[in-house]
């Protein structure tokens, strides 16, 4: 058992560190930097859908189908990330601030922050199985999660958030898979269903983010050519997902 925990949380950590890697984009000048944020966030729109429909439904689906249940877990989902958006932009009309953050930016940090905690379930859950299966899923995880960070750090830019701030953030977001490894180990023998429930809810998160907040600020791009760079990394961001699949 001990050794269940090591594994586990030491897999976690290296994750929770890949957050990082957002700063390989600091070696871009400013301006260049700022040109091509969009293309981030159309890359990370593409993840995010990519993501929520080739991993985080397959897995909800996987032991009882695609029953009401999971239907209704996803729609919670995107109620949940409605209600999340609702007060965000509440608080930013009614509380001033030194620096203007994008909602859209905080709605990706808390479905990373879920996003992050599942990804923690699931490789708890993986190494309670066996350590040889834990080892496979974390290596699958850290693939996924190479291309999803650095779309998040250029979201996070693009919402208002300073360098800093956006590194520092996302790594915080990141930490939430050690809860959730953590809460994996603990609650697993005592919770049935509990994985599904928050793989399909994610799902729903994600699918909300993507197609309400990322996708109208990919519509403010009106050059052909911008759009159609836009159309490319959109689909490099599914792509990607889809080649994970093979990992997996």
């Amino acid at each position: 058992m001990l050794e269940t925990w090591v594994y586990t949380l030491v897999s976690v950590l290296i994750i929770s560190f890949l957050s990082l890697i957002g700063a390989i984009t600091l070696s871009l000048k400013r301006e260049k930097l700022n040109h091509v944020l969009l293309y981030f966030i159309s890359f990370s729109a593409g993840a995010l859908f990519g993501d929520a429909l080739i991993h985080l439904l397959p897995e909800a689906v996987k032991e009882s189908g695609f029953s009401l249940n999971i239907s209704l877990y996803i729609l919670l989902g995107i109620i949940i990330s409605f209600i999340v958006e609702k007060i965000i932009h509440w608080r930013h009309c009614h509380i001033q601030t030194k620096e203007h953050v994008h909602p859209f930016a905080l709605m990706n940090l808390f479905g990373d922050a879920v996003h992050n905690l599942l990804d923690g379930v699931i490789i708890g859950a993986s190494y309670i199985a066996g350590i040889p299966l834990g080892i496979a899923t974390t290596l699958a995880v850290i693939f996924h999660e190479i291309p999803q960070e650095i779309g998040d750090f250029g979201v996070l830019l693009k919402g208002g958030f300073s360098v800093p701030k956006a590194l520092t953030f996302n790594f915080l977001t990141a930490l939430t898979s050690v809860i959730g490894a953590i809460l994996a180990l603990l609650l697993s023998s005592y919770i049935n269903g509990l994985t599904n429930f928050l793989v399909a809810s994610a799902a729903g998160g994600f699918i909300y983010i993507a197609g309400s907040d990322l996708i109208p600020e990919l519509h403010k791009e009106r050059k052909i050519s911008g759009s159609t760079i836009q159309l490319i990394t959109f689909i490099l961001g599914i792509a990607i997902m889809v080649a994970l699949t093979f990992t997996e």
